[in-house]
């Protein structure tokens, strides 16, 4: 049986100040396998990005623990709500930033940028800095920056939510099918749930703070074209809408 590439055991944290303690999770169990695209949905505020934080390794869990594949140790993405992309440098020595810093930065990884910026189509922009590029653009050289380190594991904390609506269909569709092609198993964070259905493999529902796990979705959609623009056609879309849909109003409405 093939290893998963995570593991989460039993996760809990809070938050503590001088108010108090807020507790953001709650036995929190589940795995991912590898090649695995998984979406994360749930109420605002419910905890689902210090759940990120947390698989990333930037904060410790106060019980339970996090299990990743020995081969994936070490190689985990993590890209923001914002690019974060450095002004005085030209998108080229953006997303060869990883590799300076680590010195990591070889021919073969150079091969791999470029390779990377042709498949989104930014290979005619390498040599502009981020504010001569769009909104799109400069989430794509971010991905593309944290790809070109080959994590075994991607996490994506809501990274196409400062896009406009149309900008982020194209965006997260481009992405997607990038991810997919390229085998990296990957988590999503989002609140578009549209978004999590035409993107994923399954939906993870999380339940409001404190959370815990209220639903583990499978997505199956039956398409000739398997993109995530045509995922929104497929017959079984709306029932999968309406159902995340209830999931989380239910959480909202206290039932």
């Amino acid at each position: 049986m093939t290893q998963p590439v995570l593991e989460c055991k039993n996760i809990c944290f809070s938050y503590h100040n001088l108010n108090g303690e807020t507790k953001a999770l709650t036995n929190i169990s589940f795995q991912v396998n590898k090649g695995e695209f998984m979406a994360i949905v749930g109420p605002s505020g419910c905890g689902k990005s210090t759940l990120l934080s947390i698989i990333a390794g930037l904060l410790n869990p106060e019980s339970g623990e996090i299990l990743l594949n020995e081969q994936e140790q070490g190689h985990i993405g993590y890209m923001l709500q914002q690019d974060h992309l450095l002004e005085w440098r030209t998108i080229w020595k953006n997303i060869l930033l990883g590799p300076e810093i680590n010195k990591s930065l070889t021919r073969e990884k150079e091969k791999l940028a470029y390779k990377l910026l042709s498949d989104y189509g930014l290979s005619k922009f390498k040599d502009k800095k981020p504010n001569e590029l769009s909104g799109g653009m400069k989430q794509r050289a971010a991905l593309i920056r944290t790809m070109v380190m080959e994590p075994g594991l991607l996490l994506l904390d809501e990274p196409f939510s400062a896009l406009d609506y149309q900008t982020r269909l194209s965006v997260s569709a481009d992405i997607g099918k990038i991810i997919r092609a390229s085998g990296i198993t990957a988590i999503l964070i989002t609140h578009d749930l549209s978004e999590a259905i035409s993107l994923a493999d399954r939906v993870l529902v999380l339940s409001k703070r404190p959370a815990r796990i209220k639903n583990d979705i499978p997505v199956h959609l039956t398409l000739k074209d398997s993109s995530p623009l045509a995922a929104r056609n497929a017959p079984e879309f709306q029932d999968l809408f309406n159902l995340l849909w209830k999931d989380i109003s239910d959480e909202y409405n206290g039932t």
